[in-house]
C-alpha cells in the first residue's frame, strides 16, 4: 500500500523530532534535560545523573526511536550483567508493543529484539570475553557505566569504527575512578556532557531528599544524588591531591 502525503508528513515529522516521537508514540513525556539527550545529535556524549532520574527509560525510548525511525540500525546496550542489559530490553520491547510491534529476538542473540524494518537492539551481558564481533553501530548505549569494567568498554569502542555511529554513556558517579570518571572529568571538548542532580528533578521531593541524606550520610548522599565523583572510601590521600603531586617538568626516575 502506498503511504499518503499526509501519513509520509506525519512520519518524516516523527523522524526530525525524536522528542514528538517519544511523546506521541511511546507515551513518554520527557523533561527538559530528557529532550536535551534525545535531540543532542552528538557523537559522543555523557549523561551524569541523579538515582531514580529515569535513565534507563529514556535511553530505552531512545534506542527504539532509532531503530523504529532509520531502517537497518543496529543498536547495542551495554550493562554490567547480562541481567541488567536483559531488562533494558525489557522496556524496550514494552514501548515497541506500544508501536504495534511484536517483540521477538533476532535468532543471534539471546537478549535482542528485531524490527520489521530490519533494525535490531541487542543487549550484552557484562563480560568482556563474549562481545565481541559486532560492527556498523548506529548507536551504542552503555548503561551503567560507572560499574562497567574498563576492559568491557575498550571492547566494544571498535564497534563504532565503520559507521560513525553514536556512543553515550549514562550512570550515577562511583568514585574518581574508571572510565566513566576519566572520560567525564577529562575526556576533553569531543563529549556532551549532561548533569541532572536530583534537586534539579521534579519527581523527587526535597523531603524524601532529606531523609536520605540523614540515613545514607554526607558521601554517599552527594554520590548517589548530587551526581559528584567522591573519592573511594579507604584512601589515605584524596585522588586530587595525589593528581596535584605530579608534575610534567620532572622527569621519571624510571623510563
Amino acid at each position: 500500500m502506498i503511504a499518503s502525503k499526509d501519513n509520509i508528513t506525519e512520519d518524516m515529522k516523527y523522524v526530525l523530532d525524536p522528542v514528538a516521537f517519544v511523546r506521541d508514540r511511546l507515551g513518554v513525556a520527557p523533561d527538559e534535560t530528557q529532550a536535551l539527550m534525545l535531540r543532542s545529535g552528538s557523537k559522543r556524549g555523557i549523561l551524569n545523573c541523579t538515582r531514580q532520574w529515569g535513565k534507563s527509560t529514556i535511553s530505552a525510548a531512545l534506542a527504539v526511536y532509532r531503530a523504529q525511525c532509520f531502517a537497518q540500525s543496529l543498536v547495542i546496550v551495554v550493562s554490567p550483567s547480562g541481567r541488567q542489559s536483559g531488562e533494558f530490553l525489557r522496556k524496550a520491547k514494552g514501548f515497541a508493543m506500544k508501536l504495534g510491534i511484536k517483540a521477538r529476538g533476532d535468532g543471534d542473540n539471546e537478549i535482542s529484539m528485531l524490527f520489521p524494518n530490519g533494525s535490531r537492539i541487542v543487549g550484552l551481558p557484562g563480560s568482556e570475553s563474549t562481545v565481541r564481533g559486532f560492527s556498523a553501530v548506529a548507536l551504542m548505549l552503555i548503561d551503567e557505566a560507572s560499574r562497567v569494567p574498563d576492559p568491557l568498554y575498550k571492547a566494544v569502542r571498535p564497534f563504532l569504527a565503520v559507521g560513525g555511529g553514536a556512543l553515550w554513556l549514562m550512570s550515577t558517579p562511583f568514585g574518581k575512578r574508571g572510565f566513566f570518571y576519566e572520560e567525564w572529568a577529562n575526556g576533553g571538548d569531543r563529549w556532551e556532557r549532561l548533569e541532572v542532580p536530583a534537586t534539579n528533578c521534579p519527581r523527587i521531593s526535597k523531603e524524601f531528599l532529606e531523609d536520605e541524606r540523614t540515613s545514607l550520610g554526607e558521601r554517599w548522599f552527594r554520590q548517589e544524588y548530587l551526581c559528584e565523583f567522591e573519592d573511594t572510601g579507604g584512601s589515605v590521600f584524596s585522588r586530587d591531591v595525589i593528581e596535584k603531586a605530579f608534575s610534567p617538568d620532572v622527569k621519571p626516575l624510571f623510563g
